[in-house]
């Protein structure tokens, strides 16, 4: 079934160069880039989006790292987005991904793991609207 899922290149990865890389590893997956934009965060946004963590231990990190540089945030598009996306992407812990995944490859850390997936497809619907108006999806 075709789906649409969010994708954020984190700001470890656009510091170093890395979004075509990155892009070209989710398009080898069969995933469409159907609107992309490089935004740069403030801490209130950052702390909006990832609002779902606020009482975990590492929410003040987290939102500080995502807003102390460019992202990137697309709207993927394809068969089961969101499973390939997560697929391609790999485990969260760099050290647990599986060879060729986006993490193994370009994170630096847990906490700099290089990119951001939707989990499921109604948190992809909420992600995608906090990033895009339904003019700027183009797919």
């Amino acid at each position: 079934m075709t789906e649409r899922t969010l994708s954020i290149i984190k700001p470890d990865a656009t510091r170093r160069n890395l979004t075509g890389k990155i892009n070209s590893k989710i398009e080898e997956a069969g995933l469409r880039i159907i609107a992309q934009k490089r935004v740069r965060l403030s801490p209130a946004q950052a702390g909006k989006f990832y609002a779902v963590h606020k009482d975990r231990p590492f929410f003040s990190e987290l939102v500080e790292f995502m807003s102390s540089g460019p992202v990137v945030v697309q709207v993927l598009e394809g068969d089961d987005a969101v499973s390939k996306n997560r697929a391609v992407m790999g485990a969260t812990n760099p050290a647990e991904a599986d060879p060729g995944t986006i993490r193994k490859e370009f994170a630096v850390s847990l906490t700099e793991n290089s990119v951001h997936g939707s989990d499921a497809t109604e948190s992809a619907a909420v992600e995608i609207a906090f990033f895009f108006a339904d003019v700027e999806i183009v797919g």
